[in-house]
Formats: C-alpha cells, structure tokens, sequence
C-alpha cells in the first residue's frame, strides 16, 4: 500500500528538528523490484567472475536472493565487495533514482536544481563480516569543515527488511546541528572521536524499515550501520541529492535528476541512465 503523502511542512520541520524523518511505504513495489533485480545482475557477475577464478564450485543460482551472496563468499569472506558504486549504472536504478514523487519531496528541501550526488552505493552486508559494520559517522567527515556548506538529502531504503538482528542504522537524533565533528581513521571506515560521541551515549534510535520504505537525512547526522548477526544478506541502496548549483567538493561532477531552469539537462530514461558512468 502507497503512503499517505507528508506534507512539506512535515517534512521540513522534521528533517530540521531530528535530522531525519523515516517514510512508510513510499516506494511501489515494482521500483522495489526493479532495484532488487539490478541487485542481482551484479551478483550473476561476481558469480560468474568466482567460478571463472576457481574460486567457487558452482554458481548458486538457486540460492535466494537474501542469501546467495553470502554462499558465494563462505570459503572467502575477505575478497566479498562491502559496497558497489560504479556498476549502479543500470536500467532497473532509474526509477528509484529518478523517482518523481521523491524528487518532489526533495524539491521542497533543496529547490528546483537538484543533482544525484557522485556517492551512489548498494551495501550487501554479509553475516559477521567485519568490514560491513560501519562505525559512528557523519558523512560530511568524509569531505571534511566544507561539508557544511553542502546543501544535500541523504536517502537510504533496504531491499530486505532491516532490524537490529541484520544490521540497520542507528542514528542520533539533532545531531547534524552540531557542524562537522573530528572524526579519526580506523581500518575500513572513519570514526567520531571517542570524547564527541561519549555525551550521546543511549540517546542512539534504530531504524528499523522494510522494502518500500525510504529515509531521508542530513550530511551531518550522526549515524552508524549495526553489525549483520543474521543468516541472511542485508542488501541497502544510500544515495543523495544535492543543491546542483553548488559544486561537490569532489573530482566528480554527478548527474543531473531535476532541472527547473533547464530540464533538459536531467537524466529521463532508464536507457539514458544505463548508458552514463561514475563521474
């Protein structure tokens, strides 16, 4: 069933007052579909990349998608991808990318010229994999004091349902309202320092979403992605939406989603989308 619509002053107010606000049902269930299946071409190619190695003995097409990733990767754990950027350029990405009830909400945070930002991502997080759990972070800790000056809307939906159990995010409610915080470099990922995040202690929400569901947060939210204790793969698509008259901060430029001024410069298809790349 589609959500109720929420209205821009809800919306507004919300991502303002908490950092995020979690939509219901948002998504229809084909786009959710669309995006499950792009999911699955990239697993056919790592399937087909491990036997080509010798790496595994069969290719697991009859393993579900929630666990075929992961008996692709039992005997070899350290080799499985935590994250896949570049090969997101894929028909079945277009209509939640371009989605136009989202960009519409998104219009009401960033205005009418809005980029899909060069930081678009699929996380299959594996059972007990180390370098799945990801740590206490504001994304602007990766682009440093500048952050604060990007005006962008991070969105982040599962493709399976998420809980506590397979690792969902843990955010912190009004944090973003704190700039960019130091953060230091562990062996995967950054993290807060000890002494910032130590005031927030127990104050962490888990959201906890199922397929369909999408949540929209700030660059600088203070969140982490739990550990997978689960049998099963946590499949997550994040990206992000920017103010496109603003530059990145990065050697990548994105694409355009939605032009006001120039609408002929956003991408429209899903052929056009499959036939542009990372940049």
């Amino acid at each position: 069933m589609q959500a109720e619509p929420l209205a821009d002053q809800e919306l507004s107010e919300g991502f303002e007052r908490d950092g995020y606000v979690v939509i219901r049902g948002f998504l229809e269930s084909e786009v959710v579909a669309q995006a499950r299946g792009a999911m699955a071409q990239l697993v056919d190619r790592e399937a087909a990349r491990l036997l080509a190695a010798g790496k595994v003995a069969t290719l697991y097409s009859e393993e579900p998608f929630e666990t075929r990733m992961a008996c692709l990767y039992a005997t070899c754990p350290e080799a499985a991808p935590k994250m896949f950027r570049k090969e997101l350029h894929l028909p079945g990405l277009f209509p939640l990318f371009f989605h136009p009830r989202l960009l519409d909400l998104v219009e009401t945070l960033l205005g009418g010229e809005i980029r899909l930002y060069p930081n678009y991502t699929a996380r299959p997080k594996l059972p007990d994999h180390a370098a799945t759990e990801v740590l206490w972070h504001q994304d602007g800790g990766y682009t440093g004091g500048e952050a604060e000056t990007l005006r962008m809307v991070n969105l982040w939906t599962p493709l399976v349902p998420v809980s506590v159990q397979n690792g969902c995010m843990q955010f912190v409610p009004g944090t973003h309202r704190l700039g960019v915080v130091p953060h230091e470099q562990r062996e995967h990922y950054l993290e807060i320092r000890a002494d910032i995040l130590a005031p927030y202690a127990g104050q962490e929400v888990a959201i906890e979403m199922d397929p369909g569901d999408i949540v929209l947060f700030h660059n600088l939210l203070f969140h982490r992605g739990l550990p997978n204790h689960a049998k099963t793969v946590r499949w997550s698509l994040d990206w992000r939406y920017q103010d496109a008259d603003q530059p990145t901060l990065r050697e990548e430029i994105g694409h355009i989603a939605r032009s006001r001024r120039h609408p002929e410069s956003a991408v429209t298809s899903a052929d056009e989308w499959a036939s542009l790349s990372f940049r």
